[in-house]
């Protein structure tokens, strides 16, 4: 009789350690996931984390689309628990864009694929950001201004910083992307 009990006793403690684990494991995994990405933008997601180390300039080159726009800084962002990153173009043809030729070290933003814009001259830099005080990816034109790098990959590219000068007066400040074919 005491072994029964022994053994009963040695099963439920078992099984609530393992369901108590497995609890553990999938809230772990939920939480793990939403850190990773923040909603969609016509099916491309956001990316919260930073790219960590410097990012090849070559990953740059191309031309990109504008496809999300938040109002407020990475930071608020990545703090935000519904974060509002929808962008509508007042463009009927075409879209906001910006080509970069990397091994120019140019880029130009081009409103609604059709304004002829001037090119920009870069330079594209891994260190201390002048205007965030963060060891970061970021592009320096004209001078003073700087935009942070946020995350680069084959098909989006995340910036924040003035980009798009109609928008910043809104407080827009972070930018989605996504490279055009």
């Amino acid at each position: 009789m005491k072994k029964i009990l022994l053994l009963a006793s040695a099963v439920f403690i078992l099984n609530s350690c393992v369901v108590r684990t497995a609890t553990k494991v999938v809230s772990g995994a939920v939480s793990l996931s939403y850190k990773a990405v923040k909603g969609t933008v016509n099916g491309i997601s956001w990316a919260v984390s930073k790219a960590k180390g410097k990012i090849d300039e070559d990953r740059l080159d191309g031309t990109w689309k504008v496809v999300g726009v938040y109002r407020g800084s990475f930071e608020d962002f990545s703090k935000d628990q519904n974060p509002d990153g929808s962008f509508t173009s007042e463009c009927t043809e075409g879209f906001d864009q910006i080509v970069f030729k990397a091994k120019k070290s140019k880029f130009k933003p081009v409103h609604c694929s059709t304004q002829d814009e001037d090119w920009v001259k870069y330079s594209m830099e891994f260190g201390k950001n002048p205007s965030t005080k963060e060891k970061e990816n970021y592009i320096e034109y004209n001078s003073n201004n700087y935009i942070s790098v946020i995350d680069v990959n084959s098909k989006t590219m995340v910036l924040e910083g003035n980009l798009m000068p109609k928008l910043a007066f809104s407080g827009a400040k972070l930018y989605l992307l996504e490279k055009v074919k």
